[in-house]
């Protein structure tokens, strides 16, 4: 209906709660406590692997972390590929349930957009690690390092043709301008996220959505 806020379909992945589905095939945890465990090991492999990068990281080192055995790794993972790719999908779900709520909660596209903005950089400011993981990956698994850009363009392309089809925003947003979006946010994210703390994510994410509403043109 075109006075609804649609949230465009995802493909279902490893959101916090859901844990089970980072495991290697057959691997899927059985009971709340191996659950917990999973999760335990890719948080300290988000760390292992963003203090140290993929190739110094190790497997000991990311059961160290997770105060785990090593035998619990292997029960859920068959190698340290095996959980990269994981936590790489892992922490796009986390970017995405991060986010949702407060786009959802949105009065109109543009406040939309703010919102997922202004939540992208609190979000990488708590998870530093995030871009050093999603820039190696295009060479460790260049398919999840694709997935990762594609999956998260299809969910602004959709929001933005919604936010069209109730008349928010121009009729003709076209994948061009999700890509735009996503590219921007991204880099503002490393700019405001990861490298300063110098402005507010309110204020980057008050000037990107006057900027969205407006254009930068002086006509």
């Amino acid at each position: 209906m075109a006075g609804e806020r649609v949230q465009p379909a995802t493909v279902t992945g490893l959101s916090r709660g859901d844990t089970a589905l980072a495991a290697s095939e057959g691997k899927a945890p059985r009971t709340e406590r191996g659950r917990k465990t999973l999760r335990s090991i890719l948080d300290a492999a988000a760390t292992e692997f963003g203090e140290k990068g993929f190739h110094e990281a190790s497997v000991s080192g990311i059961t160290r972390r997770a105060g785990v055995a090593l035998g619990s790794f292997y029960t859920y993972f068959d190698s340290k590929d095996a959980v990269f790719r994981a936590l790489v999908r892992d922490m796009s779900d986390q970017v995405r349930d991060h986010v949702a709520p407060a786009i959802r909660a949105a009065p109109d596209q543009i406040a939309a957009e703010r919102a997922g903005l202004r939540e992208f950089i609190a979000f990488v400011r708590g998870h530093k690690e995030i871009y050093r993981i999603i820039d190696e990956s295009e060479f460790v698994d260049p398919e999840s390092f694709r997935l990762h850009y594609a999956v998260t363009a299809d969910r602004i392309a959709a929001r933005l043709k919604a936010g069209a089809a109730r008349g928010e925003i121009r009729a003709d947003v076209s994948e061009v301008h999700a890509w735009a979006i996503m590219g921007m946010n991204v880099f503002l994210g490393l700019r405001y996220g990861v490298w300063e703390d110098d402005a507010s994510p309110d204020q980057v994410a008050d000037t990107i959505a006057e900027m969205l509403a407006r254009g930068i043109g002086t006509r």
